[in-house]
Formats: C-alpha cells, structure tokens, sequence
C-alpha cells in the first residue's frame, strides 16, 4: 500500500461511513412526514405466490409439493388466510405504520439475548494520532462538540432532507438517537427518550474506570460548551476517578435481558443508585474514556479494536466502562483509538451513518471561538450503593461476559483485490454482487443453498425502518450452480444477465416484498379476536410446518462481515487456475468470504 492509499485509508473511517446515494435536501426535515405514504398491505395471493418462490430453492420436491397444499388450503376464498389479512388491512387503517410497531417489538426489545455482540454493532473511526491523556481528552472534548453541533440541527429540524431515487425520505430515527436508552423487562424491553418535551437533557454521561460522571454541556445561557470548556470539565472528571478497583456496575448490562431485567430491579430498590440510573438513562449520550489495552502489531491490533468496539475487552479490560443500554456510547482510548458501539432498537444504521460522517469531519475543524472565562459547575459522579445481591449479579455478568467474549472470533480483513467499480462496469448492482459471492460460498461449503437475507429500508414509506428481501432464489441458485459447471468460461456478465432480471426487478419493487407471511402469523399472534380459538396459530398448519420454520431460519452473512473488513488478505488465482479473467472476480471474492465469513483457511477450490 502507498502513502497516499495509507493516507486516504486514515482520513477516513474504516469502512463502514461510506459515501451514500442518498440525496440531501437542506430543509424543515419533518414537514414532509405528514405527506409519506403509509406502508401497502401486499394482495395475499401475491404473498402466498412469493412465499412459494422463497421455498423452492431451499426445500425439496417433496416438501414444496406439501407446502403446496397447506398454501391452497390457507387462502381458499373466506379462509383463514383471508380473515388474517383483512386484519392486517384493518391494521393498516388505523395505524401510521402496521409494520414498525411489531418490528420494534419482535426484531429487538422481545429478544433475550445480550445486546452486546448480538445485535448491538460496533463501529470503529479513524485512528487519531494522539498517544497520552491529554490528547484522549482533547480528541474527546471536540467529539463531544461535534455531537451537540448534529443535535442544534435535529432540534432547529435543519438537517438536510434524505432522498432516494427523487422521494424523500421519513426522517424519524434521527429523533430517536439522542437522549433514548433501552430498560430491560422481564419479557420485552422498553426505550425511553428524553429528546422531546419542554424540559430536555443537557448533560452527557462520561465514564472512567467504571465510573459515571454527568457532564452539563451548556452553559447557562443554552449555548452549548465550547472545546476548550469540555475538555476542562474531562480533566476533572480524569483527575477525580484515577482509582481502578471500582465495582464495575455497567457490567450488569452486557447479561441475558432477563438476568438484567432482574439485576436492574434489584439496583433500583436503592434510592441513590435509581438516581444515577434515571441520570445515564437521561443523558443524550454516553462518552467511554477507555483504558489503553497492551501494544500489538498493526494487522492485530485492526482486529483488536474491533472487538473492543464491541464489547470492551471482558471484565479485565473495559467491558465495565460501558452502560450497553444507551443508544449511543462513544469511545476513546489513549492509544488513539475511538470508534462507537450503539443499541440498535431505536435506528438502523444510516441514521448513525450520517451522525458520524458529521462528527469525523467536525473534529478536524480548528476550534475559532474563544471560551468564556467563566468558572463551570464540577461535573457530579454519580454514587451506587453495592449490596451483596447487588455484587453477586456483577460477578455473574463478568462470567458470563468473559465466557462471551471468549467464544467470539473477530478477524478485520481488508479485500484489496478490485472494488465496487468491477461489477458496476459489468452492469451488475455491487451489493447484489456481494450477496451471489457469499451464497457461492455457501454452495461450494455445503451443497446446497441456505435461507438467506438481505436487509432493505423502508424509509420511503412513514415511520419505515427495514424489512428483509429474501434473496435465495431459484435465479441464484442456477447461478451458483453455473459457477462449477465444465464451462467456465462464459464471461459472468451474461450469466448475470440469464440468471437475475427478475431478482433485480423485486429489488426495485420493494414493498412488494415485505415478509408479509410473517406478519399474517404475528396478526393471528396478537389478536385472537380476529378468528376462533381452533384458528389461532397453534392451530395453523401454514405456520407451524417445517417450511415456513425453514424460510424464516434465515442467515444474513453479511453481518458478520460488518466486524471482518479490514486485514490486508490477498487472495489471487493460482497459476494452474483455468478460470477466465472475467470470472476470476466471483473466485477470489468467494475464496476471500470462505475465509472472512466462515471463519477457515482457504480452500483450493478455484
């Protein structure tokens, strides 16, 4: 790598704050809201057409042709299919968005693992250049600025209107970001958010080693503080935490959601440590000051601050200088290190995107205002009160975090063979490049193609966040199987061309392809008035058959690509290799995702 690729790899955060081809609009981002249409109900028969089109990739014969007759029998005229749906048109009728509220519920706060690893994401921002406190908290001061300046937009609704393909976009996640944090339940969680109202928050939850500050950032005229003010109020906070055999109680978030729905229950009895809850909980977000970890070489140390992104280390390192709850947790090391780690039940990722493209650049900005000479209020560490119960739960979250932490593998890796300008000048999507890669990979591993995924936005439509496109289809299917055919010497643009038209046209057609099955069972789920008791879904062959249990066991591969970007890995053709240049491309990306995805030495497969 030259130094002007070094350079630009910098500048830039690793790979996940890509360029968007989303428009911006500047504008009052939330006037157009009442004019998005609401989120379509699709036809029944047209789910019930493409459920079977999902199957027959990944089934046998003798199971589509069983799936087949519970389908016909599901949506017989003034059948249960028929009274599920017009419930779900009823649904839609009397809510901005019938889908967001069940997505919310079923995709995360009903689900009971840990957030850490599981579904929070780690995202990790250029290596600064610092190496000594002064600098962490100098970094940090301007971060923090960075995040209160993208606030004043959000608040004054300045931020610029998203589009895509000419509409706009809904713009509500941005409202959801700041100030909200994720309550552990017994059975389903809950999110708060503090950034509405008259009486907003105005401090920020900073951490150090495993102690909570809250930090006022405005002044008491409402302006917000400055650089250099920031970082005054760090050094005092720096200065008042240096002890580091401190309980760490953040801890307790990284546990099953039930195990910490229990622990927090405990916690709060005391009135002391309910106050510093309800404060963290408050706070428009969290800034982790983190312990340096031990020195290592560049090609580990990429992998190693992906982990720490993550889930901090275990509880030897910094996984206690965390609250894993708060949507947004910051994090800045002394070796020059920062990144972020985010709750994901309040937004998906571009949201996050933006908010850090605007803080990345704000931070290489020269600080222009001169303080005021104004003496700032000491920032209050917040106090908890430990019993015994309360350090037995500890004890068992660092067991069971560090036994997490231990079983995870995460590997950076970096594809430095071409990049998203080989596909586009063969005609073909990039994204849907990657996707026809890694389910080659899978065929070539097992045989056979798996149940898999795409994430999609929805944000076109009010209140939209995501649903999936079911992306194994028989088009794909043939197309991988075309890869190991004698001929390999078809150029891959027309077997592209053959082989994916119709995928293609369903990605554009996107609400055509919302899992509506999934959502005529959660109908039959959340209302029992809507068919008699032996209609309900234990009752429902449709929805406990093997198929449709199969269809819905999907895996999405590219998730774990999101923490395997950024070690150099060449992988090239070998000499004797006997594929042409123009599919060589598919080969070495399908050898690299053996590799990155599953986790194996490369294979001699090619």
């Amino acid at each position: 790598m030259d130094s002007k690729q070094k350079q630009a790899e910098k500048a830039r955060p690793y790979g996940l704050l890509k360029p968007t081809a989303l428009g911006k609009i500047p504008g009052r981002f939330l006037l157009h809201q009442e004019a998005l249409p609401h989120l379509p109900v699709p036809p029944l028969q047209q789910t019930m057409d493409r459920y079977l089109l999902t199957l027959q990739p990944i089934i046998s014969e003798e199971e589509l042709n069983h799936t087949q007759e519970l389908v016909a029998e599901f949506r017989k005229p003034g059948g249960v299919g028929e009274r599920l749906q017009k419930g779900l048109e009823r649904r839609a009728k009397k809510t901005e968005n019938w889908l967001s509220d069940w997505w919310l519920k079923t995709a995360y706060l009903e689900y009971r693992l840990p957030v850490v690893v599981h579904s929070s994401p780690g995202v990790v921002l250029p290596k600064q250049d610092f190496q000594d406190r002064q600098g962490q908290l100098r970094f940090a001061a301007k971060l923090i600025e960075g995040i209160l300046d993208f606030k004043t937009m959000i608040d004054n609704e300045t931020l610029p209107v998203e589009y895509m393909g000419g509409k706009p976009l809904c713009m509500n996640q941005y409202y959801q970001i700041l100030s909200s944090c994720r309550i552990p339940g017994p059975k389903r969680d809950s999110i708060v958010n503090y950034a509405k109202g008259k009486k907003q928050s105005r401090h920020i939850t900073v951490v150090h080693n495993f102690q909570f500050f809250e930090l006022d950032v405005y002044n008491s005229d409402g302006s917000p503080l400055t650089t250099d003010q920031i970082f005054i109020q760090l050094e005092k906070i720096w200065n008042t935490s240096l002890q580091t055999n401190k309980e760490p109680i953040g801890i307790l978030t990284t546990n099953h959601r039930n195990s910490w729905a229990k622990a927090y229950n405990n916690l709060l009895k005391d009135k002391t440590n309910k106050e510093s809850v309800r404060t963290i909980e408050k706070s428009i977000c969290t800034v982790c000051l983190d312990a340096p970890m031990p020195r290592v070489s560049e090609d580990i140390y990429k992998s190693r601050v992906a982990a720490q992104m993550l889930h901090g280390g275990g509880s030897r390192w910094n996984s206690g200088n965390r609250w894993f709850d708060k949507t947004l947790q910051f994090i800045i090391a002394e070796d020059g290190s920062c990144g972020l780690v985010y709750e994901h039940a309040p937004s998906e990722g571009p949201p996050i995107v933006a908010l850090l493209d605007h803080i990345v650049e704000y931070t290489k900005k020269p600080e222009l205002v001169r303080s005021p000479m104004i003496p700032l209020p000491m920032p209050k560490k917040l106090r908890f009160n430990i019993t015994p119960e309360i350090k037995n739960d500890i004890e068992k979250a660092k067991q069971n975090l560090n036994i997490m932490v231990e079983d995870l593998d995460v590997k950076v890796m970096v594809f430095h063979q071409f990049g998203k300008a080989f596909p586009k000048s063969e005609k073909i999507s990039p994204d849907a490049f990657i996707q026809l890669a890694l389910q080659l990979a899978y065929y070539r591993m097992y045989g056979h193609a798996c149940p898999t995924y795409e994430s999609a936005s929805l944000r076109m439509f009010r209140l939209g966040r995501t649903d999936t496109i079911r992306s194994a289809s028989i088009e794909s299917l043939k197309f991988v199987q075309s890869m190991d055919s004698p001929d390999k010497s078809v150029r891959i643009s027309e077997k592209w061309h053959e082989r994916t038209p119709a995928h293609m046209l369903n990605l554009t057609w996107l609400y055509n392809l919302l899992s509506e099955t999934t959502y005529l069972c959660r109908t039959c789920l959340n209302s029992n008035l809507l068919v008699p008791k032996e209609e309900q879904l234990q009752n429902i062959p449709s929805f406990t058959s093997f198929c449709f249990i199969k269809c819905r066991s999907t895996r999405k591969a590219g998730r774990k690509l999101r923490t395997c970007r950024h070690l150099e890995l060449f992988v090239r053709c070998s000499s004797h290799c006997s594929c042409s240049t123009n599919t060589a491309p598919f080969l070495i990306l399908f050898n690299f995702l053996l590799t990155a995805v599953l986790c194996r030495p490369v294979p001699s497969v090619m």
